[in-house]
Formats: C-alpha cells, sequence, structure tokens
C-alpha cells in the first residue's frame, strides 16, 4: 500500500463512522443539534425576543419593566437556558435510547440462550447502524449453531443406532463403578434384556459365571468360556480406560467368539488333515513300492538286494514316525513348571546343544520360566536361524531385562521372510520348507503363551530375522 493510500485509509474509516445511518453519526447528530438548540434558547433568553416580550407585558400590565434587564446577564440567561434545556434534553434523550436500550436487553437475553444451548433466539430489527449488524451477525450466528447442532444430533442418533444395534456387547462405567450406558446386547448378556442404566457393575457381575469375572478383574484382554442355555459360548473382552468430559470412566467390550473359533477349528481341521494325507500318501506310496518290489526280488531269489530295499522302507517308517510324533508333541504339551533359572547356567546349558554367540552380557538376576521347555523353543529357534543361511557367526542370542520382563532375541544374517510369510509363520502346519511340517515355530509359540509371554518375529533393518520371546518377570 502507497504512503497516500495509508494516510487516506483513517479519513475513509471516520467518513464511513460519521454517515448519518452509523450509531456514532446519529450520537454526533444529536449533539449538534442539543448544542445548536441550547445556543437558539441562550439568545432567545439573553437578547430576543424573550426579554422584549416581558418587558411588553409588564408595561402592559402597568408594572415596572426594569427587573427583566436580569435575563441579558450572561448568569442569569444560563440559568434559565439550562432550566428549560437541560429537562427537555433528558426527556427527549431518554426517548430516543428507548429502542437502543431494549436492542440490548434482546442482545443479552439471545446470549443467555447461547449459554444455556438454546439456539432458536432470533432478532428483529430494521436498523442499519452497527447494532443493527451485530443483530444481523448474531442471528447468522444463531442459525449456524442451529445447523450445528442438528448435524450433531444426527450424527450422534446414527452412532447410536450403529453402537445400539452391534452383536459385541458395550458396557461403559463411570468413576463410581457404576453403568453409564449399555446397548442391546449387552443387556441381554448382562441383564435378561433389562436396562442397566445406573447399576453398580459389581452387582451386575455377581450374578455372572466366575469365568467372567475372573476375567474382568484380571484387567487384561482374553478370551473366556462360558455356559449359556446348555450350550458353552466363548467371549472375547476388551477393557479399556479413558477420559469422558473429564472424569475417568472403563469401556467394557464383549465379543462372541463361538461361531468364528468353530469356522477356524474347522479350517484347522482340514488344513491338518490336507497335510496328513499329503504326508502318508508321500511315506505309504514309497514303501507299498518298495514292498512290491522286495517281494518280487524274494521271488527271483536275489536275496542280496532285499537289505537295500528294507533299509529305504525302515528309513520312510522312521520319517513318518518322526512326523506323527511332532503332531502328537503339540498335542501333549504339558502346562509349563516356572521355578527360578540362573541365567548364566541356563546359556552355558544352551550352549552345549547349539551354536550361537552372545550380543550383551548375561544378565545376573534370576528369571523364572519352565528351564526344559524354554530351552527347546531356542534350541529351534537357533537351529532355524542357521537353516535360513546365515553366516554360523551371525547367529547370536541376546538377553535384556525389561519392565516386568524378559526379552530374549534370537537373531541372523540371512535373507529374512516376505511380508506373507512374516503374517502366517507362526500358523500350525505353514512351512517353507519341502520336508517341514510347520509345527516348529507353532510349537515354540505355543509354549511362550503358555508362560504368558509372547512370539514375535521381524525382519532386521540390517538384515536377517530378529525373533523375540518377552516372557513376564515371574509367570502366574
Amino acid at each position: 500500500m502507497s504512503p497516500i493510500a495509508r494516510g487516506t485509509q483513517p479519513i475513509l474509516t471516520i467518513a464511513h463512522d460519521m454517515r448519518l445511518t452509523s450509531l456514532q453519526g446519529r450520537m454526533a447528530l444529536w449533539m449538534g443539534l442539543t448544542a445548536t438548540g441550547g445556543m437558539l434558547v441562550f439568545l432567545a433568553v439573553s437578547v430576543w425576543p424573550i426579554p422584549s416580550i416581558l418587558r411588553a407585558l409588564i408595561v402592559s400590565l402597568g408594572g415596572d419593566a426594569s427587573g427583566v434587564g436580569w435575563l441579558q446577564h450572561p448568569l442569569g440567561a444560563a440559568l434559565v437556558t439550562m432550566a428549560l434545556v437541560v429537562p427537555l434534553s433528558m426527556m427527549l434523550g431518554f426517548r430516543a435510547m428507548r429502542p437502543l436500550a431494549t436492542l440490548l436487553r434482546a442482545l443479552e437475553g439471545g446470549v443467555a440462550s447461547y449459554r444455556d444451548g438454546d439456539f432458536s433466539f432470533s432478532i428483529a430489527t430494521r436498523r442499519h447502524d452497527e447494532l443493527g449488524d451485530l443483530v444481523r451477525m448474531h442471528n447468522q450466528l444463531g442459525h449456524t449453531l442451529r445447523e450445528q447442532r442438528q448435524h450433531l444430533v444426527q450424527r450422534e442418533l446414527l452412532l447410536d443406532t450403529v453402537v445400539q444395534n452391534t452383536p459385541v456387547a458395550l458396557v461403559l462405567v463411570d468413576r463410581s463403578e457404576r453403568v453409564a450406558y449399555a446397548n442391546i446386547a449387552a443387556r441381554h448378556l448382562l441383564n435378561e434384556g433389562r436396562s442397566l442404566a445406573g447399576m453398580a457393575f459389581a452387582q451386575v457381575l455377581d450374578a455372572m459365571p466366575e469365568a467372567m469375572r475372573m476375567v474382568i478383574s484380571a484387567g487384561e484382554d482374553t478370551l473366556f468360556s462360558i455356559d449359556n442355555e446348555g450350550m458353552e459360548e466363548t467371549f472375547h473382552v476388551s477393557q479399556r480406560g479413558f477420559r469422558l468430559q473429564g472424569r475417568p470412566h472403563r469401556l467394557y467390550l464383549f465379543r462372541r467368539m463361538t461361531r468364528e473359533l468353530a469356522r477356524q477349528e474347522v479350517t484347522t481341521w482340514k488344513r491338518v488333515i490336507r497335510v496328513i494325507s499329503h504326508e502318508l500318501n508321500n511315506s505309504l506310496a514309497p514303501i507299498s513300492s518298495m514292498a512290491h518290489s522286495g517281494a518280487e526280488l524274494a521271488r527271483r531269489g536275489e536275496l542280496d538286494r532285499l537289505s537295500g530295499v528294507f533299509g529305504t522302507i525302515s528309513e520312510r517308517v522312521k520319517h513318518l514316525h518322526n512326523f506323527i510324533s511332532g503332531y502328537a508333541n503339540v498335542a501333549k504339551l504339558p502346562s509349563p513348571r516356572p521355578e527360578p533359572v540362573d541365567w548364566q547356567r541356563f546359556v552355558e546349558a544352551l550352549a552345549r546343544h547349539c551354536q550361537f554367540t552372545l550380543v550383551s552380557e548375561v544378565p545376573a538376576e534370576q528369571g523364572h520360566f519352565d528351564a526344559g521347555q524354554i530351552e527347546q523353543v531356542l534350541i529351534n529357534l537357533i537351529k532355524n536361524a542357521h537353516e535360513s543361511g546365515s553366516p554360523p557367526e551371525a547367529v547370536a542370542l541376546n538377553i535384556q531385562r525389561g519392565l516386568r520382563e524378559w526379552r530374549v532375541d534370537v537373531l541372523d544374517g540371512g535373507p529374512g521372510m516376505s511380508e506373507t510369510v512374516l503374517a502366517q509363520a507362526l500358523l500350525p502346519f505353514y512351512s517353507t520348507k519341502r520336508s517341514g511340517t510347520g509345527l516348529g515355530l507353532a510349537l515354540a509359540r505355543e509354549i511362550v503363551e503358555a508362560h504368558g509371554g509372547r512370539l514375535a518375529l521381524a525382519n532386521r533393518d540390517e538384515g536377517g530375522l530378529r525373533v523375540t520371546l518377552v516372557l513376564p518377570e515371574r509367570h502366574i
């Protein structure tokens, strides 16, 4: 903006504010008219025509008109002018300000309505000054707030409809451990379809099976099964704490998993049958062929070649036996028997079964787990690391203490895994090896989770794979 334009901006603003239709323009006009009226009254009292009229009136009545001269004195004229002008100005001022005061009270009422959440208030006006602009902006604000509230109500209605009709049972508990909200599924699950609002959540749980009470008190996301109308149903419970309107609340979600687990069970059995059928066919077909060959050799009298035939049959039978034993180990996995374990002795015993290097020093504190089961897990993982194509010196073990947990990493320098393989590597019967059963990592996962821990696989940034065992500080 040029200096000339900057200089003219205040002038334009003053000219805009001094319009006769503006409030400032009207006030300026009113003050100017009041000053002009006062001046005219002063002149009428002190100069003409009031002194002349009074003298003529007094003379006509036979009185002495000399006493009228005090009106022509400035002080006397001023007193008479004030006596006439001030009451008249006050009366006219009150009359002129009455619409303004009414409009301000209306605006005050509108603001109070907004504060109370009522946005239906609007003001009708024909003013074209600043107050008229303010009223119109007030009405536009009310219209905008009404539209926003309508949108919020529609969204809340949609959300409530979705939440109420979802098959997941949802219960919201406030700080006083009372139910603040429960959808239809929750009412049917916990209170035979009756409302739960305001009830103590502990009282609701008292009527529930012990399995549900135990998982709720544990405060963890887990699966549990209860007897529902003579049938066992499996649920998954999720618990989350958060603050709503500045107050702590807790949300419980109960998801029915019976059908999903049944579908997964059928899928798993089909996969087991396919794997077993494939492996049996791969073993029985050569055995049948070699048995036929052995019988033919015996018929011909070529007994010296029978040892090779029986050796091949024995090898296939041994492979089949190992295959069946692997499945049996998964089905018969015993519960872990945790006990205090000295990490130094544990690592020394592990080193007698497999080759690895240590990334850091062995912790001096004791762990608490089933040493035999965890040793078997680590032997399998380290064996997999060597079979991945990693250099032997790149296979490493790292044991670290975390927050109320132990972390054991098995590292290798192989090619790692693709995203597809990573997503399925821990599933039973999944294997990328031609002769693999797909049970090694699944068995390791089963053992670690039985300890209350977890098993995770991830590719390393520098290349290779990291398999992480997270074990609780003390298994309960």
